[in-house]
Parts: structure tokens; C-alpha cells; sequence
């Protein structure tokens, strides 16, 4: 089974739509994370939970 770190970030209610993809894009270009869930809440803020596979090395000798 695969092993994910989360991160969630939480958007006030004046945040566009534009802003919460731009913030998105640059978690998932530059930290390796992908949209999990999101969530809008009806006085429009937005819970947004980004997840990326934890990758856990092991010695070989």
C-alpha cells in the first residue's frame, strides 16, 4: 500500500478562483503535490488537501 504526506490549506472567502488554481499549480509544479480534496463551503471559502507518495529508501549492500 502506498504512503502519502498531506497538506492542507484553507482559503478565505475572497479568494478567486483564479488565485486558488494559480496556488494549486505551483504546490503541484514545484512540491511534487496533487489535488486530494477539495471543499467549498457555502460562505466560499475553500478547504483544499494536497497529497504526495512518500517514497522510503532502503539500503542495498
Amino acid at each position: 500500500m502506498a504512503e502519502y504526506s498531506y497538506l492542507v490549506l484553507r482559503l478565505p472567502r475572497g479568494t478567486s478562483r483564479d488565485a486558488a488554481r494559480q496556488l494549486m499549480t505551483e504546490h503541484a509544479e514545484y512540491g511534487g503535490w496533487e489535488l486530494h480534496r477539495l471543499r467549498l463551503y457555502p460562505d466560499g471559502s475553500r478547504r483544499i488537501q494536497l497529497r504526495r507518495k512518500v517514497i522510503r529508501q532502503v539500503r542495498t549492500f
